[in-house]
This record gives C-alpha cells, sequence and structure tokens, in this order.
C-alpha cells in the first residue's frame, strides 16, 4: 500500500508498506478516505516530538481520519462490509487501573495513532483497528464531518471537564480547530458571552460569523484588558487552546476570582509558568484535557441532530500526493488555514 512517511524533520514522502491484516477476531481493515492534519502532527513533523513522545523515522503520522470497511473478524458486529466510519484513534486495553475506573483517555497502555513508540498514523491506504474504535455513520453524517468529529470530541470533552455553568462569561485563546471545537461545543450550552482571541484575522471572521461574542488578535490589542472593559467581572472559564505563555499569562489576569482554566494547548517547550500569588488569591482551578473521553459518538450525534456545524473548518483540501505541501502550510499558518484535508484515492 502507499503510505506518506515522515523520513526526516519536515520531510514527508511517499513510500510503498505492507499492507496490514486482521490479527485478531474484533478487527477491521479499513480503506482510509480522509485525514485532517492536526496541530500535533505538525509539532512531529517540525521537531520530531512532543516531550517525551520522540519520533523514530521512519514513521507514519495522522489521527484525525474517516474510511470505509474492506473487511471485518470473526467476532465483529459492530461494523460491517461496505459501512463508512468515523474512527477514534485511540487503542486501549481494557486491563489497567485507569480503564477499570472509566479513565480510557489516560489508559496505562494505550496506542494512540501517530504517536511515536505507540502506533504508526493513518497517512496510508488501509489501516486495521479494533471495532470499538470505529463509529458506523449510517448516512447521518459525511466523511468530511467525521473526520472533524475527532477534534470536536476534544472540545466537547474540554467543556464537560469544567462543567459549564447556565450564562457564564468564557473566554477561548487560541481559534485554530481545537479552538473552534471548543467554541462550537460551548456554544451549544447557551453562554452569555464568549471572547475568542487567534493571531491570524481569518480565523477570528470566522469565529465571529460563528456567533463570538467579540474577537481580538493579541499582536495588535491588549487581551486583557479588552475583555475586562466589556466583562469587568471576569471569566468564569477560559479554554487557553495555543499552548503559548503569553496566553497563558492573559488567562489567568482575565478569569475572575473561583474561576477555572482549561489548559488544552499544547505547548513547544518543556515548562509553562504562573504567578502563584494571583492564582492563588483568585483560587484557579486549573484542568488539563487528554484527548477525549466517551465523547466520540456524543460529537457525532451533535453534528447529526444539527446541534453543531463544523464543516465551515475545512478551508484547504490536497491530494495524498501533496501531503507534505498541506502540512507546510499549516506549520507556517499560511493562507488563513483553519483544518486541512488530505484527500485519498477511492
Amino acid at each position: 500500500m502507499r503510505a506518506m512517511v515522515l523520513t526526516d524533520i519536515g520531510k514527508i514522502q511517499m513510500q510503498e508498506l505492507p499492507c496490514p491484516s486482521i490479527q485478531h477476531k474484533h478487527e477491521v481493515l479499513l480503506k482510509i478516505e480522509k485525514v485532517g492534519v492536526c496541530g500535533s502532527d505538525v509539532h512531529y513533523y517540525q521537531t520530531g516530538r512532543i516531550g517525551s513522545q520522540i519520533v523514530q523515522f521512519p514513521f507514519v503520522l495522522g489521527h484525525e481520519c474517516a474510511g470505509r470497511v474492506l473487511e471485518t473478524g470473526p467476532a465483529v458486529s459492530r461494523v460491517k462490509v461496505g459501512d463508512e466510519v468515523a474512527i477514534d484513534p485511540a487503542i486501549i486495553c481494557h486491563e489497567c487501573d485507569q480503564c477499570r475506573v472509566g479513565r480510557e483517555n489516560t489508559c496505562r497502555n494505550l496506542r494512540f495513532l501517530g504517536c511515536p513508540g505507540q502506533a504508526d498514523g493513518c497517512l496510508s491506504e488501509y489501516l486495521v483497528m479494533p471495532q470499538e474504535s470505529l463509529y458506523p455513520l449510517n448516512g447521518r453524517i459525511n466523511l468530511d464531518e467525521a473526520v472533524l468529529s475527532e477534534p470536536l470530541s476534544i472540545g466537547v470533552y474540554a467543556v464537560k471537564q469544567t462543567h459549564l455553568p447556565a450564562g457564564a462569561d468564557i473566554a477561548i485563546l487560541g481559534c485554530g480547530p481545537i479552538g473552534l471545537s471548543v467554541f462550537c461545543a460551548a456554544h451549544s450550552r447557551k453562554v452569555n458571552a464568549m471572547f475568542v482571541t487567534d493571531q491570524i484575522d481569518r480565523r477570528l471572521e470566522v469565529a465571529r460569523k460563528a456567533g463570538a461574542s467579540w474577537v481580538g488578535n493579541p499582536d495588535r490589542q491588549d487581551i486583557a484588558g479588552d475583555i475586562l472593559r466589556q466583562s469587568p467581572a471576569g471569566m468564569d472559564v477560559v479554554y487557553e487552546c495555543a499552548g503559548e505563555q503569553d496566553a497563558l499569562d492573559q488567562a489567568i489576569e482575565l478569569l475572575k476570582p473561583g474561576g477555572k482554566l482549561m489548559l488544552i494547548g499544547i505547548p513547544r517547550v518543556e515548562r509553562i509558568s504562573f504567578v502563584i500569588d494571583k492564582i492563588r488569591r483568585k483560587e484557579i482551578t486549573l484542568i488539563n484535557v487528554r484527548r477525549q473521553n466517551h465523547c466520540v459518538q456524543s460529537a457525532i450525534d451533535m453534528i447529526a441532530g444539527g446541534e453543531i456545524d463544523v464543516s465551515f473548518m475545512i478551508t484547504h483540501r490536497f491530494p495524498m500526493e501533496r501531503t507534505q505541501q498541506a502540512f507546510d502550510l499549516v506549520a507556517g499558518y499560511h493562507d488563513g488555514v483553519i483544518k486541512a484535508l488530505i484527500e485519498f484515492p477511492a
């Protein structure tokens, strides 16, 4: 099969690899149709690592994907040949202490697509996954939406974790695909005001059209000052989706006493810092989100039910052969990119 392989920092090449085959009775062979380029993929592309997860070249990236069922193992009952499916990129063990208490997202033996040391990614024509990672679309959503259900499920999980109160004022710092996924999930909860920031004006315009109360660019504005002038009491929740120290500092300034800071963005640095006096005196709650947990089906249902529209996030499409161009576009934040989609031949 053909696969797009990361062969060095900033280099992706098409290579012929052995086609995977079903090894266990609950596995499913898939034909990959579409793959989204995620910011974490770009981390590996540009630096070869995220924290302690270091790429050993060559390596296949990618974890946001959708496809079609080609073959099923003898014990598969969840899907059938020909089904279009959304794919949860997590493969869990079911046996560790985390799985037993419903924290599959922090499974001790987790294997995640496109994660070094765990599993090759989905930037290939074929993929084998356990049936539990597959969500049949049944014509309810299309393949584009199925790809976006993966980042959306992270947004759904992040909002769920903050127990967002009715009528809350919130800020979302960074409105790439994850920030916009948080935006969509929070917007469906009927919050009072949503303040959104980003360094790319096209993303801000998209957020404005999608219903943001206010948008601002930190390169040109005093974000904390401008928002607090409109909402002097401060934010109930801030979702930091940029992974940047400046945004973290803004978040602490914006939060009201007793507020919650949800850390979603992945910093490129090993350490971040907070002014302890401020977070202590305000009694700020810090919450981390680790991918999604039991939220993929919820994300699909919200799209299918018309509660959330994610189609506006896709701004660029590339054929499989131009995967490196897609990564360069996203890495450079060129042309107002939000989500680049890589499409595989039928």
